[in-house]
């Protein structure tokens, strides 16, 4: 059995903020954002200014990628078998896929029994166990305060050091001067770990919601329960320790090791550090690429389609797969931008007739990204949280002006969409309830033909 969860964002850089307004990172943070945003209006090919806004209103420029070649693929899921040519590609039945729809229905499966006692019990056992539990979370966050994460975690640890496995991801930009100036929760910015992964045994929760008490409440969330996915629960596996590897490792002391033989995240050579780290979730990626591409040559990939019958005379019981599922990473620090490449080439062909939904609780989307949706021909449906469903809504300090700063954008946005005349095929929509939060975020896309009738 194994339990993985991350919590973070993605990469990011600070640049020339340190030398404004000093002691008060954030606000140089948020008023170089705003006026970029302000000043793009009047110079629409002026390269975007490098301060960021708190995360998660940070967005690194994007730089060019190239399309993979001969994406273009016939209507249904051949289309997007293309993407097997970047990372492994898991067929499943849709019966083994459930798309979870409330806080409360995440909380619940999600509740398990008292880890501390199920592992007290694989101890008494009379057979030795093989219980194991990786947690894998950011430094940054995951350290903040006297009372977080790791202090939590530190009691489990120390009573079941050859069990339990807490890896805490340092991002190999905050090293140096910067690390010792920033202050906590500031330094998040900087760089941080999303992957939010919940294994245990073959099932597999993929979601954007953390384990604190709103997301099982009142934070509407997204969330994808995969059951009885024993290949891709074992992806997601490696990967998390692949980026476990990469990690600093939290012992029984409060004390943080590397894994021997891997460099320093922040001591050592920035570079060799990053290399390291792409060798090391690149073979991961790779191996579950060639391994997936072998086992699927003789179903769905073959000039017939793997039927029912077929799999009952191999003695596989599995139902036959009419579900792909594609695991698309984004670690821009190591230089690996697959998630990057996919999505600009899923909106860069949306073509006339196809329908695009957006989803973010946080509308700030890259230049790239918004001059897709605004260049291409395809409908886009986009919904953003309202200011008062912002989880920063209400907050004290610098925090509290962010819904507003989103609003901004999202008024500069749809400006930009009016005057190109394209309000009837980018509509903008804003989620509200009362006493909730929203955080969710996703891509749909689909595409819709007129039936000729006769």
């Amino acid at each position: 059995m194994a339990v993985a969860a991350a919590a973070a964002a993605g990469p990011v850089f600070w640049r020339r903020l340190l030398g404004l307004l000093p002691g008060r990172p954030g606000l140089a943070a948020l008023l170089g954002r705003l006026s970029d945003r302000l000043g793009r209006n009047r110079d629409r090919q002026r390269r975007r200014s490098p301060w960021l806004l708190l995360a998660p209103l940070l967005s690194p420029a994007v730089p060019q990628v190239t399309s993979p070649p001969c994406c273009l693929c016939p209507e249904g899921v051949h289309r997007f078998q293309w993407i097997r040519n970047l990372v492994p590609e898991f067929g499943v039945s849709s019966s083994h896929v459930r798309v979870l729809s409330s806080p409360a229905e995440f909380f619940e499966l999600m509740k398990v029994d008292c880890l501390e006692s199920t592992l007290e019990k694989s101890l008494q056992a009379k057979f030795p166990s093989n219980l194991k539990v990786s947690i894998l979370l950011d430094f940054t966050r995951g350290s903040r305060g006297r009372k977080n994460s790791r202090t939590m975690l530190l009691p489990l640890l120390q009573r079941f050091p050859e069990q339990v496995r807490v890896s805490l991801f340092h991002t190999p930009h905050l090293r140096g001067l910067l690390r010792l100036l920033i202050p906590e929760r500031f330094n998040e910015t900087i760089g941080l770990q999303h992957i939010k992964v919940y294994l245990f045994d073959n099932s597999v929760i993929l979601s954007g919601a953390n384990l604190s008490d709103s997301y099982f409440t009142n934070r509407q969330d997204r969330y994808v329960f995969l059951q009885d996915c024993a290949e891709i629960a074992d992806f997601f596996t490696e990967l998390v320790d692949a980026v476990g590897d990469v990690s600093l490792q939290l012992q029984g002391d409060d004390t943080v090791q590397v894994v021997d033989g891997m460099v320093h995240p922040y001591k050592g050579d920035r570079t060799e550090y990053c290399k390291a780290a792409n060798k090391r979730v690149m073979d991961v990626i790779n191996s579950a690429r060639t391994r997936q591409q072998m086992l699927h040559a003789q179903t769905f990939h073959s000039n017939s389609l793997l039927t029912q019958e077929d799999a009952a005379a191999a003695g596989d019981r599995r139902p036959a797969p009419d579900t792909w599922i594609y695991p698309l990473i984004q670690m821009k620090p190591f230089e690996i931008q697959i998630d990057e490449i996919v999505t600009e080439t899923l909106l860069t062909e949306a073509e006339r007739g196809a329908k695009v939904y957006l989803t973010t609780g946080y509308f700030n989307l890259t230049q790239a990204y918004m001059d897709l949706v605004l260049g291409t021909r395809a409908e886009y449906q986009i919904l953003l949280a309202s200011p008062e469903v912002n989880g920063f809504f209400g907050a004290k300090g610098v925090a509290g002006a962010i819904p507003a700063a989103y609003v901004h954008i999202e008024r500069q946005f749809y400006s930009e969409v009016c005057s190109l005349g394209q309000q009837e095929r980018v509509q903008l929509q804003e989620y509200w309830r009362r006493g909730w939060t929203f955080h969710a975020k996703g891509q749909f896309t689909g595409t819709w033909r007129p039936r000729l009738r006769s």
